[in-house]
């Protein structure tokens, strides 16, 4: 039997014992989790560097060696998130609908777990913890199946769930890693129907379209991010050369930082030496259009393959656009319906954006780096949404559940 196999067959008697438990006994797991991050810190650690040494081995960039980073900070989030997760309501067992029949019948659609997740994800070692706690909250099993970039981070990480499930009434085989790497193994995983009820990845765009192309499992899709800020005519010029700044600065390397800024071309003539001497000053890289390639030296040429690029780290493209509607037009072809903002004062621009926009979260007038689970007050996410079916947006708790019709009768037929 393969690992796969082995570990599904687990995951899926564990799920039945997930699907009994009280709130409070998840709640005290996830209080148990935090504990166990903050009592075994310096060993998480430790595997992390050892991730980290092997990374700067294999060449990866810094922006994927500071996704891949464990530090004391990042430990002690995870811990607060957990606890915060802790406090959340719980949405299994939820009424979301009640109808009474005129025959005696009571239907009532109650919110259940899913059963068993599949996670497959790149590098963030931190969505070990993120997947697995959401996953518990909600009374799944889940099989975790990060990258071999952070094999070692996982794994320490895994352990300390696996030693707060000890101390409690949850089945450890509710939370588990699998090590084999293979890409049989991997497409082995894409067609575990018999055990796992939903499929999800999280990780950049090959990932996600492979998952999403090759799956027979049901896969609930989280987007790559082209996001993209537009600075209107009337946009505040400090404001706009903020949100700028923190959205493609502050973390590079995540989904939600910017990929492409759109720029009125009347605000460009006004204020586009100030926003891009910051960008210089930032030593962000730009690939811009003719238009600002005329005005500035140290830009380089975009392709049409820059429009579409995830950069994930300090660079991005840039555009004049002659008005709003042919932002939004851009942005509608190129985006990956994540998230996107306009910096505007013009409320009836900023109204049309939001309407118009295709994508899981819209913002007007601040930073796309808002798109978290933790700042929606979530707690947690699973991942960002980035389809229409299910959920869309940061997947907290909700997302994690299906539903099921409940039926009480007293002997009724149906004529």
């Amino acid at each position: 039997m393969t690992e796969i196999m082995e570990k599904g067959f687990l995951a899926k008697k564990a799920s039945m014992v997930m699907q009994t438990l009280s709130t409070e006994q998840k709640n005290r797991a996830l209080v148990e989790m935090a504990e166990q991050l903050r009592i075994n810190k310096e060993k998480i650690k430790t595997e992390n560097q050892k991730d980290l040494q092997q990374g700067k081995s294999a060449g990866l960039s810094e922006s994927v060696l500071d996704r891949i980073l464990l530090n004391d900070e990042r430990i002690e989030t995870m811990a607060e998130a957990l606890e915060l997760l802790a406090g959340l309501k719980d949405p299994v067992g939820e009424v979301m609908e009640t109808i009474k029949k005129e025959n005696g019948l009571l239907i009532e659609k109650v919110r259940v777990p899913l059963g068993v997740i599949g996670m497959i994800y790149e590098a963030r070692p931190n969505v070990t913890i993120d997947a697995a706690s959401l996953a518990l909250k909600t009374g799944n099993s889940i099989l975790l199946k990060g990258s071999s970039s952070a094999f070692h981070s996982n794994a320490a990480l895994v352990a300390c769930i696996h030693k707060a499930l000890a101390h409690t009434n949850l089945p450890l085989d509710a939370v588990q890693l699998l090590h084999n790497n293979s890409r049989e193994a991997v497409k082995e995983l894409f067609h575990c129907n018999q055990y796992l009820d939903v499929l999800i990845p999280r990780g950049g765009k090959n990932l996600i379209q492979t998952v999403l192309r090759e799956a027979s499992v049901p896969v609930l899709e989280t987007g790559a991010g082209n996001c993209h800020l537009y600075i209107d005519e009337s946009a505040d010029p400090q404001m706009a050369i903020s949100i700028a700044l923190n959205a493609k600065v502050q973390r590079p390397s995540v989904c939600n930082s910017i990929e492409t800024v759109l720029i009125h071309k009347g605000w460009f003539e006004q204020f586009g030496q100030e926003l891009f001497d910051a960008f210089h000053d930032a030593n962000v890289k730009v690939f811009a259009d003719s238009i600002i390639g005329a005005c500035r030296n140290d830009v380089y040429n975009a392709t049409e393959e820059d429009w579409g690029c995830e950069y994930l780290d300090k660079a991005l493209s840039a555009k004049v656009v002659d008005h709003h509607l042919e932002a939004i037009e851009h942005i509608n072809k190129y985006g990956t319906k994540h998230s996107e903002c306009i910096v505007t004062e013009n409320a009836d621009h900023a109204a049309l954006f939001q309407q118009l926009v295709d994508a899981a979260a819209v913002y007007h007038n601040a930073s796309t780096r808002f798109t978290d689970g933790f700042e929606f007050g979530y707690g947690a996410e699973i991942g960002i949404s980035t389809q229409k079916l299910h959920a869309r947006g940061p997947m907290g708790l909700p997302a994690l559940t299906s539903s099921k019709f409940l039926i009480k009768g007293n002997g009724q037929l149906r004529q």
